[in-house]
């Protein structure tokens, strides 16, 4: 799996897990946690491998689908860039713009 979609679906997990069903949690967590093959998941769950993929196909989906309606990943990134050049320059316009983020967000 690309090293970029795997991360990307790690972050979008950390916003969005809540939305997602137990199972679906479960499967994804065995799958990009604990690093289990669809095999190994399919012998746990008592299910068909096929059924392991279908279920991760549909999490990742419902995941990036989560992530265009309500894009928390990406707020979080134009955050954390705004913090880091903060950090580095004590250009106060970029708290403020963070501050402003915050202010939209609690309209």
């Amino acid at each position: 799996m690309e090293l970029l979609k795997y991360e990307k679906l790690n972050r979008l997990f950390s916003h969005y897990h809540n939305l997602l069903t137990d199972k679906q949690k479960d499967y994804f967590k065995m799958y990009y946690f604990n690093d289990y093959s669809l095999s190994e998941i399919a012998e746990i769950m008592n299910v068909s491998r096929n059924a392991v993929y279908d279920q991760l196909k549909r999490v990742e989906a419902k995941l990036l689908e989560y992530e265009e309606a309500l894009k928390l990943d990406e707020k979080s990134n134009i955050r954390r860039k705004y913090y880091d050049k903060y950090l580095k320059t004590n250009d106060l316009k970029y708290l403020n713009l963070l501050i402003e983020m915050d202010d939209e967000e609690d309209e």
